[in-house]
């Protein structure tokens, strides 16, 4: 009887996750129209928000070839498998949309309308600007097309049933570009977008709950279960103003410095996933870009984990 309501319950939750689509009026807004002008949109640019977004260090495995898919990121939920990013018609994006690419980014759908994991961080991609996005699809298409087909995830059961990410949606997705506070500078807005966009530094910082959402009460606290929870990677640490907890201690040019090297104000250097952040993501933006995270970083409310 249980057997049968859980398949009943999962039935519901799959019809209901199908018009997903339909519960994110918000959204309709950042879809480019029919036979929109790609000439417009900005390839350098986009190489920069490429950076920024860190495509090249997911998409890419271990001593494999560039956006090619394939990397494995372990998590509590089962083991994700980065797809080919690259234009190939065949295994990649080279059959892709704008308008395809900007709903991914964005809603997490595939152009056939299946829902992706988060472990593709479109929960923070969804705050980018349209021209951001147009910019970055435009870039992409710059890229050599590679054809190589990537594995399919390792999750277990509820985990593996990809429909129930309709639902999830519904509890943890919140749809719509980053809209800048009139109350704070330009420069605190454009760290912020940064921060909650494309560099999407909550993904890794901030806590998950059991499902897999961010615990926003502790945002940017850490993760020291990041990872599968069984492999000693040093979890992702506090990266708000707690004095004790998080880098308080921290000046802005510190920051700025730690985020451009990896090198921390006591002499240390930024290991783990981070060491490979810096090298493919901060230390390829602006110094200006960097100082707004800085600023925007000291802002945030210090918090720390229970």
């Amino acid at each position: 009887m249980r057997l049968i309501r859980l398949l009943l319950f999962l039935a519901v939750v799959a019809a209901f996750a199908a018009s997903i689509p339909a519960f994110f009026p918000s959204l309709i807004w950042q879809m480019p129209k029919a036979g929109a002008d790609l000439a417009t949109a900005d390839a350098a640019r986009g190489a920069y928000l490429f950076a920024m977004a860190g495509c090249a260090g997911c998409h890419t495995r271990k001593g494999g070839t560039p956006l090619a898919g394939g990397r494995e990121i372990a998590s509590p939920f089962g083991v994700f498998v980065s797809p080919n990013i690259t234009p190939d018609a065949a295994t990649g994006i080279g059959g892709w949309t704008e308008a395809d690419f900007i709903r991914a980014m964005t809603l997490g759908l595939s152009p056939d309308e299946r829902h992706y994991y988060p472990a593709f961080p479109y929960v923070s991609y969804t705050r980018m600007t349209p021209d951001d996005l147009r910019d970055l699809w435009a870039y992409l298409k710059t890229i050599p097309p590679v054809t190589g087909r990537t594995g399919g995830h390792r999750l277990a059961f509820p985990y593996s049933f990809r429909p129930g990410l309709g639902l999830w949606k519904l509890l943890f997705l919140e749809p719509g570009r980053y809209r800048p506070d009139p109350g704070k500078s330009r420069n605190w807005n454009r760290g912020a977008y940064i921060v909650t966009g494309p560099a999407h530094c909550g993904e890794c910082h901030t806590r998950r709950n059991i499902l897999g959402g961010l615990r926003n009460s502790v945002r940017l606290a850490g993760a020291p279960d990041y990872g599968d929870g069984k492999t000693k990677i040093g979890g992702a640490p506090n990266i708000t103003p707690h004095k004790a907890k998080g880098i308080g201690g921290w000046s802005l040019e510190e920051i700025v410095f730690a985020l451009q090297t990896g090198v921390t104000p006591a002499g240390d250097v930024l290991g783990g996933e981070m060491e490979e952040v810096v090298t493919n993501v901060t230390s390829k933006l602006t110094d200006a870009d960097r100082r707004t995270i800085a600023e925007y970083l000291r802002s945030v409310p210090p918090k720390a984990l229970e």
